[in-house]
């Protein structure tokens, strides 16, 4: 049980970490700033999910 619990929590932070770099490539790409701003909005709480702050 303890294995499983690992293996779905590295694919969790895998997804996260992979929707993270996705964003993060549409903001580097973005011309807008209000694109960019919402870009920043959204990717906030991946990151602190990514980083385990939050």
């Amino acid at each position: 049980m303890n294995l499983l619990t690992t293996v779905i929590s590295i694919c969790y932070y895998v997804f996260i970490a992979y929707v993270a770099i996705l964003m993060i490539i549409n903001l580097i790409r973005s011309r807008k700033w209000e694109q960019e701003l919402l870009y920043v909005i959204v990717l906030l709480p991946f990151l602190l999910r990514l980083f385990r702050l939050k």
